[in-house]
């Protein structure tokens, strides 16, 4: 009676109360797997997001660069030269800006992890759409949401600030709206625009388009789709387009002496950029890459991959499978880089090709069809599901309780209390924008990528290594010797005044010797000669 009241004198929220309490109405039971869903995987994502995992310097960077956008005014912290979009990080400093999330934490890497749950939780939402979509039952939609949110390898990389988080509900909205059957126009403009975004927030997810052409022809109307697929074509060429109208404009399209450019950006990620090595060669990139990925959840991935297998033999499923297939065969190309984010983009599918075929099975089953199919199925589900139980447990028992970044902390505390504010130092990303925010001058707190490979640096710093009083080393900073001859030197060249942590999570702060420790050794050893020497002269002295 209230409601009619309201939309008589014309109340503006009325129309709008009114048609969410009719989406809940039809979708009630919907709702009731959903809202759970959601609680859980909201809780054990932002539970202890600062103590696991440890910061690292990839999540620095996108952090330090959204951190600039909203700051600076810049694209980046230092110079952007193109190797990834800057939407990605553009879209983190609008939630930073829009939250208050910067304010609300002292460490802004955490601030960023805020803006990384938000976005899982998203995709939470979209898997389930889209599993529903794909005629999935609602508690098959609601495990592919769970396996997606919980599994400790999502679960790790959903935690850490990759621009693959903020890209995935963009691919995943695009491949919902492309296969509407309502209002294909509009729903796959959408779909073209949505997948524009995720391409410029992450430029892998390019990968996905031979997908979502697929989806989208097949979901077209026979009479209108040649207009509907060149609308949302020219659609998606426009909004990826604007990323070569930013560098036309700012003069950088094309290499020139002493700038950076997009084809210069395009060109390291493509070719020039170092190989990941053999998978099977335990130094290599790729091997350890995969090893990290393994020991995170290996019942996930084998699951992913037989499942993947058999949805080849489903029709509705088929296009999901063969991009898994295609995109983990095309990780490991000859030659090839394998980002150690990469797995991000193929977390949604294997969750959903897992779901969607024990629930195929279940269903098979129950109508008594291929019942020595199903059956198998079933079986193998049953037993990774108990092999899966013990190892999460304990897994996720560590996300939620360990403080695995306290010797990052404790390193930063101590540079914080005891290194004065005009020393310069060489840091890892992840502590640069909190050393900025104490009040130091962002010349002299140096992101070590930087110091041998930004002209802008080398000109601050004429003596290169030799001018930065303090390094502070991480196993990210350790990892490439060879890569970063200044670093290097640096860190040869300077001793350990405090350290935290152990193995790969040891954080030393040390203090460099500008006339190099050997120079330094041999002052100390012709003193205590001089020394010496007087004193032979002294006692012989009548």
């Amino acid at each position: 009676m209230t409601a009619l009241a309201d939309r008589r004198v014309g109340f503006p929220g009325a129309e709008l109360g009114a048609r969410i309490a009719a989406a809940v109405r039809v979708h009630r039971r919907s709702l009731w797997w959903l809202l759970p869903l959601l609680a859980v995987a909201g809780t054990v994502s932002a539970i202890n997001l600062g103590g696991a995992p440890q910061r690292i310097d990839d999540e620095g960077t996108y952090t330090a660069q959204a951190w600039a956008v909203s700051n600076l005014g810049t694209l980046a912290h230092y110079t952007f030269w193109y190797d990834h979009p800057p939407l990605g990080w553009i879209q983190m400093a609008l939630y930073g800006q829009v939250t208050g999330a910067f304010a609300r934490y002292s460490i802004a890497v955490v601030a960023m992890r805020e803006a990384m749950v938000v976005a899982s939780l998203i995709s939470v939402v979209l898997v389930w759409v889209l599993a529903r979509r794909l005629t999935l039952s609602r508690p098959a939609a609601a495990a592919a949401g769970l396996l997606f949110a919980v599994s400790p390898l999502a679960l790790q990389f959903h935690r850490t600030v990759y621009l693959d988080n903020v890209a995935t509900p963009w691919l995943l909205g695009a491949l919902i709206l492309a296969l509407s059957r309502r209002n294909q126009l509009a729903a796959f403009t959408g779909s073209a625009l949505m997948f524009g975004i995720a391409v410029l927030s992450k430029e892998t997810y390019l990968l996905a388009l031979p997908l979502l052409v697929f989806l989208a022809a097949r979901s077209a109307a026979p009479e209108t789709r040649r207009y509907t697929l060149a609308v949302s074509g020219s659609v998606l060429a426009l909004v990826t387009g604007s990323y070569l109208l930013l560098a036309a404009v700012k003069g950088e399209l094309l290499p020139r002496s002493g700038q950076v450019s997009l084809l210069d950006g395009v060109t390291f990620q493509l070719a020039t950029r170092a190989a990941s090595g053999s998978p099977f060669d335990p130094q290599s990139l790729t091997n350890r890459t995969l090893s990290r990925w393994w020991q995170l959840d290996a019942v996930f991935i084998v699951a992913a991959l037989l499942a993947s297998v058999a949805a080849l033999a489903v029709r509705r499923l088929r296009p999901y499978a063969v991009f898994t297939l295609a995109a983990v065969l095309f990780a490991f190309r000859p030659g090839g880089y394998i980002p150690v984010p990469y797995v991000i983009m193929l977390l949604p599918f294997g969750a959903l090709l897992v779901a969607a075929v024990v629930d195929g099975a279940a269903r098979s089953l129950a109508a008594r069809r291929r019942r020595v199919r199903a059956v198998g199925v079933l079986a193998v589900a049953l037993a990774a599901a108990v092999a899966v139980v013990p190892l999460w447990t304990t897994q996720l028992r560590g996300f939620l309780n360990a403080n695995l970044d306290e010797p990052m902390s404790q390193a930063q505390a101590w540079v914080g209390q005891n290194v004065p504010h005009q020393n310069r130092i060489i840091v890892d990303d992840a502590m640069w924008v909190d050393l900025v925010r104490q009040g130091r001058e962002r010349s002299d707190v140096i992101w070590y990528y930087k110091l041998d490979t930004d002209p802008a640096v080398a000109r601050q710093s004429p003596d290169g290594w030799r001018d930065s009083d303090y390094i502070v080393t991480t196993d990210s900073m350790r990892s490439f010797p060879d890569a970063f001859p200044q670093v290097q030197k640096a860190i040869d060249n300077s001793v350990v005044v405090a350290s935290y942590g152990t193995g790969l999570r040891r954080v030393d702060v040390r203090q460099i010797q500008p006339a190099g420790l050997r120079a330094t050794a041999a002052a100390a050893e012709g003193a205590q000669r001089a020394a010496a020497d007087a004193g032979t002269a002294l006692a012989g002295n009548p």
